[in-house]
């Protein structure tokens, strides 16, 4: 029996805010574990929660960004459930009525080509704290400094099919989230982490067969090779007749499995109820308008503005608008430049293949938009040569060095006078009479054999326009 995957994602996106949810602690990372902390998100006797309104401002940014109906009224539950970390013994999260509903995001797919994926809500909760678990002494020790921090939740609907798909939802949430700087995207840090529900179902059946939830993802590749792992599982569980169990699973990216961590809880089993510390929150339309006029570029838009306005293909534009640092660093470096397709095509794969490398991102990359402007600009000028400039590029990227320095310092500016390349012309082809020789005779082939070597004498500074009328003049000229 043929079988359809059903897949559906839960995205947790830790808010950049400056303090938590419901308190005045501040939201920094890596600070020494429990100094992130007070009366209020340590669930101490008496204690009270008051919103922050930024986490709110910023939860209707990302409402809009996806498309999403916001709701006028919103409400704050008590989701309760005992763990260590959760020092209240319930988590404030928002469940019957969240703040935004009935979203989408259109993603592009190998298959059917444009593909819109429905998001069923964004509420708003707060995060729990961080078990860490020490072998060596027998113990599990609790940071705190996590529990507290502001998060909204992003459910899809049940529209994902492939791993693929998922995959490419997530970029693309991930990359508007970043856009509107309502998350720092950083998926090591947590804070922007997928849970996915699967399940399987007999292709063409409408029904959804029983799912299990796949906990706490943090890379687009583990959630792609877990959701696979997944769909291969639950097939082999029923091909041989058996069922599968509804339970939370874990991502073992080491053995590239997953394995059961405990039955998957239904909502019951919380036993929301509406916090009594919390009023109702109200958004009106004239906060909601105040937040869209602010709203920042998407990308789909400058995605849409790059091809229009720097002539760049749809590859070029939709790589370059993937991240909206590298967006930045692009238009930054191109804004004196005549050549915008060249800077285009050094960016995405001179730089990026520097960059990826050596495991970085944009924004940590050795060479600045300003530095590489200035390259780009030498490039243009043709004070050097395409060969030149990949070397003071390597050099820029071990130095530091700006390119002005270091073409001066090494005398890499491009040879472009007629009378001092007719000499080396003429110098190698009397080093090289037998190829010379063959050339006349028919293998014109060789003529890229006398430009290397001339490159060779010059070190890549030779004007390639200048040299090849006068090397074809002197290469035919006894013919």
């Amino acid at each position: 029996m043929e079988f359809e995957p059903v897949i559906g994602l839960e995205v947790h996106a830790q808010l950049k805010t400056e303090t938590k949810i419901f308190c005045s602690c501040t939201t920094t990372f890596g600070n020494a574990p429990n100094a992130n902390t007070c009366p209020v998100c340590t669930g101490m006797p008496g204690v009270l929660p008051v919103l922050n309104k930024k986490a709110v401002t910023f939860a209707i940014r990302a409402a809009l960004a996806t498309h999403c109906t916001i709701a006028e009224e919103s409400r704050f539950d008590r989701k309760n459930y005992f763990y260590p970390d959760l020092p209240k013994g319930y988590q404030i999260s928002q469940y019957a009525a969240p703040i935004a509903e009935h979203g989408h995001l259109d993603i592009a797919t190998d298959r059917t080509g444009e593909k819109t994926i429905g998001i069923t809500r964004i509420h708003m909760e707060e995060d729990a704290g961080k078990l860490i678990h020490d072998p060596a002494r027998g113990k599990s020790l609790v940071d705190l400094n996590r529990t507290g921090v502001p998060l909204i939740e992003i459910v899809s609907e049940p529209d994902i099919r492939t791993p693929a798909e998922a995959g490419a939802y997530l970029r693309k949430l991930h990359a508007i989230l970043k856009y509107i700087d309502v998350c720092d995207g950083n998926m090591e840090e947590g804070s922007f982490r997928c849970d996915a529900n699967i399940s399987l179902r007999p292709a063409g059946q409408q029904a959804f067969g029983t799912r299990t939830e796949l906990k706490n993802l943090n890379s687009f590749r583990h959630v792609e090779n877990a959701i696979q792992y997944e769909i291969e599982r639950q097939t082999h569980v029923l091909e041989q007749g058996d069922a599968v169990i509804q339970e939370t699973r874990l991502w073992d990216p080491a053995k590239n499995k997953t394995m059961s961590m405990r039955g998957k809880e239904q909502a019951h089993d919380y036993r929301y109820f509406p916090d009594p510390d919390l009023v109702p929150l109200i958004v009106d339309q004239h906060w909601i308008q105040q937040v869209a006029d602010q709203m920042p570029e998407l990308p789909e838009a400058k995605k849409a503005r790059f091809i229009s306005r720097y002539q760049l293909s749809d590859y070029d534009a939709g790589i370059l608008t993937a991240d909206i640092h590298l967006a930045d660093f692009f238009e930054a470096a191109v804004a004196d430049l005549s050549n915008v397709k060249q800077a285009a095509n050094w960016i995405t794969t001179t730089l990026l293949g520097l960059l990826n490398a050596r495991g970085l991102d944009i924004t940590r990359s050795p060479v600045s938009a300003n530095d590489f402007a200035a390259l780009m600009g030498l490039l243009e000028s043709q004070k050097i040569t395409a060969a030149v400039a990949k070397t003071v590029f390597e050099e820029m990227a071990q130095t530091g060095a700006d390119p002005g320095t270091i073409v001066q310092q090494k005398g890499l500016e491009q040879v472009s006078d007629s009378l001092a390349l007719q000499t080396l012309v003429d110098a190698v082809l009397v080093e090289n009479p037998d190829e010379v020789a063959a050339f006349r005779s028919g293998k014109t082939k060789l003529f890229s054999f006398f430009m290397g070597q001339i490159m060779k004498k010059t070190r890549g500074k030779a004007d390639p326009k200048t040299l090849t009328p006068i090397l074809q003049s002197r290469l035919h000229q006894e013919k």
